[in-house]
């Protein structure tokens, strides 16, 4: 884990880039304690060893089913699954799980440096509590992001292609029926693959969305209030409420999700799970 320190932090934009809905606005100076940071969002690897550890079924697992996005199924797994109302990109696949991301077809092989994904947020607290961590808030997790810089679309500069290199994982191409990967991969990309942030912390934008703590698109404002361990405190039951994602995923393009982006909000129901969401733990420093 990676030591975020103390300090007055500003979070949010005043900027166009986002969605009026999502309340990425406008900008606010927040007091944070210092806290721990994991380096990575949570692997495949890790994941199993809690798996292991405690026996827990993830929720997709008991339903039996979950999402997976259209360009991952053969024509065969599209046509017995089900077309989800609204979003006609996104199939619920029976056997979709953690260790099946696309579906029973698939597998990890090859994929444990990866993030785990196939993972509700209410998998995520059980990972954190088993783990003796907790999920972060929005806020955390924004400072985490900026790396100790002051930006608000990425913590390698304000280009997307900075350098003409790639420095994240997001659709490149015609979305949603085309992906060149040139960035170098269509689905998940290890957890360390590209460089880290100024924390050393890698990955934070593009790859998968992250779960947080708090509830989805609450006034920032909201976060010079109340602390981290008051929303960790108040939002474990497991339910299926919208709660905060962050960071932006492979299936991200400007042409459609912009919130590949630092200061970038999203929601997603606390049961739900996809394959491109997973999460990454923080830990309170003692004292």
């Amino acid at each position: 884990m990676i030591q975020v320190p103390e300090g007055l932090y500003e979070i949010g934009t005043n900027g166009t880039d986002g969605f009026l809905a999502d309340r990425e606005g406008p900008k606010i100076s927040i007091d944070l304690p210092g806290y721990m940071m994991d380096e990575t969002t949570v692997t495949n690897a890790s994941f199993g060893e809690f798996v292991v550890a405690t026996g827990y079924t993830t929720e997709a697992e008991r339903f039996g089913w979950s999402f997976v996005f259209h360009y991952f199924l053969d024509e065969a797994t599209k046509n017995r699954s089900r077309l989800v109302p609204n979003m006609s990109w996104w199939y619920a696949v029976e056997g979709a799980d953690w260790r099946h991301p696309e579906g029973p077809l698939s597998s990890l092989k090859d994929r444990m440096d990866h993030p785990v994904v196939q993972v509700s947020r209410n998998d995520a607290v059980a990972y954190c509590q088993w783990a003796g961590k907790r999920l972060p808030t929005e806020a955390e997790w924004e400072v985490a992001a900026k790396g100790g810089t002051t930006r608000e679309k990425y913590p390698w500069g304000t280009e997307l292609l900075e350098g003409s290199q790639h420095h994240c994982n997001i659709w490149q191409g015609d979305f949603p029926m085309l992906n060149d990967s040139s960035d170098g991969y269509a689905g998940t990309a290890p957890a360390k693959h590209y460089d880290p942030n100024g924390y050393d912390i890698y990955q934070m934008i593009g790859n998968v969305w992250e779960w947080c703590s708090n509830p989805a698109r609450i006034d920032l404002a909201d976060f010079q209030t109340k602390s981290g361990k008051y929303f960790w405190q108040n939002f474990q039951t497991a339910d299926d409420g919208l709660y905060a994602i962050r960071g932006g995923s492979f299936l991200c393009h400007q042409s459609y999700c912009k919130r590949y982006r630092i200061a970038a909000r999203n929601g997603n129901s606390g049961m739900s799970a996809a394959n491109n969401i997973g999460f990454r733990c923080i830990k309170d420093l003692l004292g």
